[in-house]
């Protein structure tokens, strides 16, 4: 069901990328990927055949682009400078003999530097001091540093604070709790799913001259899309197709909550589809929502005549495909669900006839939009009901399903679902 428009999310933004002048992208790019332990961002040939080429430290967004100057340009005398790129770890030395082994150029082992305090003249100096235990420089507040070259000889820093490393520290913690929570989310998303998919008819009981299947293909793990078949007693068999406002686990809750009243009505009011629904709309109503409401198609198939007695809440006209393909739309009878205390319905009536075909189905069908943003429509499910009409009921869905993915082939936006119930002389 449509929930209106929605605000566009805000365009995407980033930081390029800083540029390191080489003298040979290969020979560089296996530097970065191979010795530093980077990610490839990107190497691509743009039309003008300019080759950009860009890595990524394994943490972070940051990128260098990599680029081959032409040797009487100017940026070629970059080449083998000082970048003024400043990578940042939490641990500098850990760091330090790792891209050692693998044959990265420093200028110097990783030194700390301290702060002096003067009392006397309340000046602060700075100076490097060697540590007696690692052979290095040490500092009481804990910075430390070093520097290195890439194969062209471009330098670059090497550093690490105590602050920054605490929040380094902060924010891998931070980053494993979300991880944690989204993966506990996703399980829990595939229990609802679990969970929703059995509130949908598990087994399909023969019914005599009536070639019946239903479906739901929800756009999210969980969905507000119903659709039920019912034992309405001998010689009957209901339809049921309804359609929950909103989306996602909010409208499976309501969604599951239509279920259960309608099918716990369905035994005390059989013969009675009036008081059925209006029972079903007092239930819905008192435990949802201020503003929650459901559509819905429910129909009284008797199977010896035919005849199918139905009342439209608020749902999409269900279709009847009659043997001279004309089509019979079986327009709402009713407000929807969920809304009014005070409801009433009234009762449609028509025969399905040997060889007619009934369409049921959600807004996720006709309202499913292509690039040019023009809806499947019911002009384009009408044309497709006929043009595999031949089909046995369940190919016949899987064909319809089929042409609304072929004219929508983006991401689904909303729940589809469809029943097709065929009439046939044996």
């Amino acid at each position: 069901m449509s929930s209106g428009p929605s605000t566009p999310p805000s365009p995407h933004l980033r930081i390029h990328s800083t540029q390191i002048f080489v003298r040979d992208l290969d020979r560089s790019l296996r530097f970065y990927l191979d010795q530093l332990g980077f990610h490839l961002a990107y190497d691509v040939k743009l039309q003008a055949g300019e080759r950009l080429v860009a890595v990524a430290p394994p943490d972070g967004s940051a990128v260098l682009s990599l680029i081959a100057p032409k040797p009487d340009s100017m940026q070629y005398k970059l080449i083998g400078r000082s970048t003024q790129v400043v990578f940042i770890t939490e641990d500098v030395v850990s760091k330090y003999k790792e891209w050692s082994l693998r044959g990265v150029r420093f200028n110097h082992t990783p030194r700390l530097r301290r702060i002096k305090f003067d009392p006397a003249n309340s000046s602060t100096a700075r100076g490097p001091i060697q540590s007696p235990l690692l052979g290095e420089e040490t500092s009481i507040w804990g910075g430390v540093s070093t520097r290195f070259r890439d194969v062209d000889g471009n330098i670059f820093s090497l550093v690490s604070f105590d602050e920054v490393t605490h929040a380094l520290e902060a924010q891998r913690r931070a980053q494993a709790a979300k991880l944690q929570l989204e993966r506990r989310a996703a399980q829990e998303l595939e229990i609802a799913n679990e969970v929703q998919c059995r509130f949908f008819p598990q087994i399909r009981p023969p019914i005599h001259k009536l070639d019946y299947a239903g479906h739901c293909f929800p756009a999210r793990a969980v969905g507000g899309d119903y659709y039920d078949f019912l034992d309405l007693g001998p010689d009957r068999f209901g339809l049921v197709i309804g359609d929950v406002s909103g989306k996602g686990i909010a409208a499976a809750l309501l969604m599951a909550n239509l279920q259960a009243n309608l099918r716990s009505q369905c035994a005390i009011s059989l013969d009675h589809p009036q008081r059925l629904l209006s029972a079903v709309n007092q239930l819905f109503s008192q435990n949802t929502p201020d503003g929650a409401f459901a559509t819905l198609f429910f129909a009284d198939y008797h199977i010896s005549t035919g005849c199918l007695r139905y009342v439209n809440c608020g749902h999409l006209p269900a279709l009847i495909l009659r043997c001279d393909d004309s089509i019979d739309r079986l327009d709402p009878t009713a407000t929807v669900l969920g809304i009014f205390k005070k409801w009433d319905c009234e009762i449609g009536e028509r025969t399905l006839c040997p060889g007619e075909t009934l369409a049921l189905y959600t807004d996720g069908i006709t309202e499913a939009f292509n690039e040019a943003r023009d809806e499947f429509g019911e002009d384009r499910l009408i044309d497709s009901l006929r043009r595999h009409r031949s089909q046995p009921s369940q190919s016949l869905l899987d064909s319809i399903v089929a042409d609304v993915r072929h004219f929508s082939p983006h991401e689904q936006h909303d729940d589809i679902t469809l029943i097709i119930a065929k009439s046939s002389s044996s």
